[in-house]
């Protein structure tokens, strides 16, 4: 198939974006699914923030990188599975990988912790993930990019949990988004649905909270129901 010229600008337009080698960092750390900051990619592409900024706002202009705004920050993160698609055979060709992200938050706060009123930490990332997979959890755009909605089987799961969905919808808040998980840079369920999973966690003895700290630990009962339930082995 022989591109046309529209397609063949749009071509070379990417193929230069990501030829840059500072903006190729930038794709590249972003490449394991984490998000990160213009801060951290700044110091990742070897440049001052102010380069950055310009080099993101380019990535973001070819439809290489999204921004997700939360609270007063903002975390990048790669378009979609197409772009890691074309990352990683680019990877391949050149016979290169990428480095890992590596968090250096403490283990007990990064495995559980509270995120305002919802679950946090590694276990909200797998149980986030769990959801997704089963397809429980999917997109809801018309609530923003990063907005979640439950499909009739996530529905049917809630509800088995002993969750209110009618009430956890009538809250006036967001149902249930994609949360940036501080240490993992995945994201975590937030919103409505989020609180109400925690608070469900609690309920159930799956887990207890530190009396001075957000830290949470998984307890004897919530690994075996954790485990059962969503697979997740704490």
């Amino acid at each position: 198939m022989i591109a046309t010229f529209s397609e063949e600008t749009v071509i070379a337009g990417i193929a230069s974006a990501i030829g840059e080698p500072a903006r190729s960092r930038i794709l590249y750390s972003l490449l394991d699914g984490h998000a990160r900051t213009s801060t951290e990619l700044a110091i990742v592409a070897e440049v001052s923030p102010s380069t950055a900024s310009v080099h993101l706002n380019r990535l973001r202009s070819e439809g290489l990188i999204k921004v997700l705004l939360q609270g007063k920050h903002r975390y990048y993160s790669l378009a979609g599975k197409n772009v890691a698609r074309t990352l990683e055979s680019l990877s391949i060709l050149a016979g290169s990988t990428g480095k890992k992200f590596v968090p250096n938050t403490p283990n007990r706060l990064r495995f559980a912790r509270t995120c305002y009123d919802h679950l946090a930490g590694t276990v909200s990332v797998m149980l986030h993930d769990h959801f997704r997979e089963k397809g429980w959890v999917i997109n809801d755009p018309g609530d923003g990019e990063d907005a979640y909605d439950l499909s009739a089987k996530g529905i049917k799961a809630i509800e088995e949990l002993g969750i209110d969905l009618e009430a956890t919808r009538a809250l006036r808040r967001r149902f249930a988004y994609g949360c940036i998980d501080w240490s993992e840079r995945k994201p975590h369920i937030g919103g409505a649905l989020g609180a109400a999973l925690l608070d469900t966690a609690i309920k159930r003895k799956w887990l207890d909270r530190d009396l001075d700290s957000r830290i949470l630990s998984v307890t004897n009962i919530g690994k075996r129901d954790l485990a059962k339930k969503f697979g997740i082995h704490a």
